[in-house]
Protein backbone atom coordinates (compact mmCIF):
# COMPACT_ATOMS: atom_id res chain seq x y z
CA UNK A 1 0.00 0.00 0.00
CA UNK A 2 2.65 2.16 -0.72
CA UNK A 3 0.92 3.94 -3.56
CA UNK A 4 -2.07 5.34 -1.68
CA UNK A 5 -1.28 8.20 0.54
CA UNK A 6 -2.90 8.14 3.90
CA UNK A 7 -4.86 11.26 4.89
CA UNK A 8 -4.24 12.64 8.29
CA UNK A 9 -6.89 14.53 10.16
CA UNK A 10 -5.61 16.89 12.69
CA UNK A 11 -7.61 18.59 15.39
CA UNK A 12 -6.80 22.14 16.08
CA UNK A 13 -6.77 22.94 19.76
CA UNK A 14 -7.35 26.63 19.12
CA UNK A 15 -10.84 26.32 17.64
CA UNK A 16 -13.13 29.01 18.95
CA UNK A 17 -16.91 29.17 19.28
CA UNK A 18 -19.80 28.96 21.68
CA UNK A 19 -21.87 25.99 22.54
CA UNK A 20 -25.63 26.12 22.35
CA UNK A 21 -25.89 26.09 26.14
CA UNK A 22 -23.56 29.08 26.45
CA UNK A 23 -25.62 31.02 23.91
CA UNK A 24 -28.89 30.32 25.72
CA UNK A 25 -27.44 31.28 29.12
CA UNK A 26 -26.06 34.56 27.75
CA UNK A 27 -29.42 35.35 26.10
CA UNK A 28 -31.24 34.79 29.40
CA UNK A 29 -28.82 37.05 31.30
CA UNK A 30 -29.07 39.81 28.70
CA UNK A 31 -32.88 39.63 28.65
CA UNK A 32 -33.07 39.91 32.45
CA UNK A 33 -30.75 42.93 32.43
CA UNK A 34 -32.67 44.56 29.58
CA UNK A 35 -35.96 43.94 31.38
CA UNK A 36 -34.64 45.74 34.48
CA UNK A 37 -33.46 48.72 32.44
CA UNK A 38 -36.80 48.95 30.64
CA UNK A 39 -38.70 48.84 33.94
CA UNK A 40 -36.63 51.76 35.28
CA UNK A 41 -37.23 53.73 32.08
CA UNK A 42 -40.97 53.03 32.27
CA UNK A 43 -41.13 54.19 35.90
CA UNK A 44 -39.14 57.34 35.13
CA UNK A 45 -41.26 58.21 32.12
CA UNK A 46 -44.56 57.66 33.91
CA UNK A 47 -43.50 59.90 36.81
CA UNK A 48 -41.74 62.61 34.82
CA UNK A 49 -44.69 65.03 35.05
CA UNK A 50 -44.94 64.84 38.87
CA UNK A 51 -42.24 67.45 39.59
CA UNK A 52 -43.92 69.87 37.19
CA UNK A 53 -47.31 69.34 38.85
CA UNK A 54 -45.79 69.80 42.31
CA UNK A 55 -43.92 72.94 41.26
CA UNK A 56 -47.11 74.40 39.77
CA UNK A 57 -49.06 73.59 42.96
CA UNK A 58 -46.42 75.34 45.07
CA UNK A 59 -46.56 78.38 42.76
CA UNK A 60 -50.36 78.52 43.06
CA UNK A 61 -50.24 78.22 46.86
CA UNK A 62 -47.55 80.89 47.14
CA UNK A 63 -49.50 83.26 44.89
CA UNK A 64 -52.64 82.90 47.02
CA UNK A 65 -50.64 83.23 50.25
CA UNK A 66 -48.88 86.38 49.07
CA UNK A 67 -52.18 87.94 48.02
CA UNK A 68 -53.79 87.14 51.37
CA UNK A 69 -50.85 88.32 53.49
CA UNK A 70 -50.91 91.69 51.72
CA UNK A 71 -54.50 92.30 52.89
CA UNK A 72 -55.47 94.04 56.10
CA UNK A 73 -55.79 92.22 59.40
CA UNK A 74 -59.26 93.66 60.08
CA UNK A 75 -62.03 94.60 57.67
CA UNK A 76 -61.48 98.31 56.94
CA UNK A 77 -64.90 98.88 55.39
CA UNK A 78 -66.94 96.58 57.55
CA UNK A 79 -69.15 95.63 54.60
CA UNK A 80 -69.80 92.38 52.79
CA UNK A 81 -67.61 91.78 49.75
CA UNK A 82 -69.33 90.47 46.65
CA UNK A 83 -66.35 88.58 45.23
CA UNK A 84 -62.62 88.02 45.31
CA UNK A 85 -61.84 91.28 43.53
CA UNK A 86 -63.43 93.08 46.52
CA UNK A 87 -61.62 91.15 49.28
CA UNK A 88 -59.93 93.68 51.56
CA UNK A 89 -58.96 91.69 54.66
CA UNK A 90 -57.60 88.27 55.57
CA UNK A 91 -60.93 86.90 56.82
CA UNK A 92 -62.62 87.46 53.44
CA UNK A 93 -60.63 84.51 52.03
CA UNK A 94 -61.79 82.05 54.71
CA UNK A 95 -63.82 79.17 53.35
CA UNK A 96 -66.20 79.49 56.31
CA UNK A 97 -66.61 83.27 56.36
CA UNK A 98 -70.04 84.72 57.05
CA UNK A 99 -70.53 86.29 53.62
CA UNK A 100 -70.07 82.92 51.91
CA UNK A 101 -67.56 84.34 49.44
CA UNK A 102 -64.44 82.65 50.76
CA UNK A 103 -62.24 80.32 48.73
CA UNK A 104 -63.50 76.77 49.15
CA UNK A 105 -62.51 74.09 46.65
CA UNK A 106 -62.10 76.70 43.91
CA UNK A 107 -61.39 74.97 40.61
CA UNK A 108 -59.77 76.17 38.46
CA UNK A 109 -57.76 78.67 40.52
CA UNK A 110 -58.47 82.33 39.84
CA UNK A 111 -56.30 85.39 39.51
CA UNK A 112 -56.60 88.29 41.98
CA UNK A 113 -59.49 89.80 40.04
CA UNK A 114 -61.51 86.59 40.30
CA UNK A 115 -60.99 85.46 36.69
CA UNK A 116 -60.54 81.66 36.37
CA UNK A 117 -57.24 80.47 34.90
CA UNK A 118 -58.39 77.74 32.52
CA UNK A 119 -55.01 76.05 32.01
CA UNK A 120 -54.97 75.19 35.73
CA UNK A 121 -58.24 73.25 35.58
CA UNK A 122 -56.71 70.18 37.27
CA UNK A 123 -56.04 72.12 40.48
CA UNK A 124 -58.40 73.23 43.24
CA UNK A 125 -57.72 75.71 46.04
CA UNK A 126 -59.17 76.02 49.55
CA UNK A 127 -58.28 78.73 52.08
CA UNK A 128 -58.87 78.48 55.82
CA UNK A 129 -58.26 81.37 58.24
CA UNK A 130 -58.41 81.01 62.02
CA UNK A 131 -57.54 83.37 64.84
CA UNK A 132 -54.58 82.35 67.01
CA UNK A 133 -52.29 83.90 69.60
CA UNK A 134 -48.52 83.82 69.11
CA UNK A 135 -46.81 84.71 72.40
CA UNK A 136 -49.52 87.22 73.38
CA UNK A 137 -49.69 88.65 69.84
CA UNK A 138 -52.99 88.38 68.01
CA UNK A 139 -52.52 86.60 64.69
CA UNK A 140 -54.44 84.78 62.00
CA UNK A 141 -53.27 81.41 60.77
CA UNK A 142 -53.79 81.12 57.03
CA UNK A 143 -53.81 77.68 55.46
CA UNK A 144 -53.84 77.41 51.66
CA UNK A 145 -54.52 73.91 50.36
CA UNK A 146 -53.92 73.13 46.68
CA UNK A 147 -55.18 69.80 45.39
CA UNK A 148 -54.37 67.90 42.21
CA UNK A 149 -55.40 64.32 41.45
CA UNK A 150 -51.80 63.25 40.66
CA UNK A 151 -50.36 65.02 43.71
CA UNK A 152 -52.93 65.00 46.48
CA UNK A 153 -53.00 67.94 48.88
CA UNK A 154 -50.21 70.49 49.13
CA UNK A 155 -50.64 72.62 52.26
CA UNK A 156 -48.98 76.00 52.80
CA UNK A 157 -49.41 77.76 56.16
CA UNK A 158 -48.63 81.36 57.03
CA UNK A 159 -49.46 83.87 59.77
CA UNK A 160 -50.71 87.45 59.55
CA UNK A 161 -50.22 89.49 62.70
CA UNK A 162 -51.94 92.67 63.74
CA UNK A 163 -49.43 95.50 63.63
CA UNK A 164 -49.79 99.24 63.15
Amino acid sequence: MRGTPMMKTTLHNNQRGLTLVELIVSMVIISIALGGVLMVMNFTTSHSADPMIQHQAVAIAEAYMEEILLQGYDDPGGGVESGRADFDDVDDYDKDNTSGNGIDNQSPPENQKGVPIGVLSGYSVTVDVEGVTLNTVAAKKITVTVNHSALGDLILTGYRTKYD
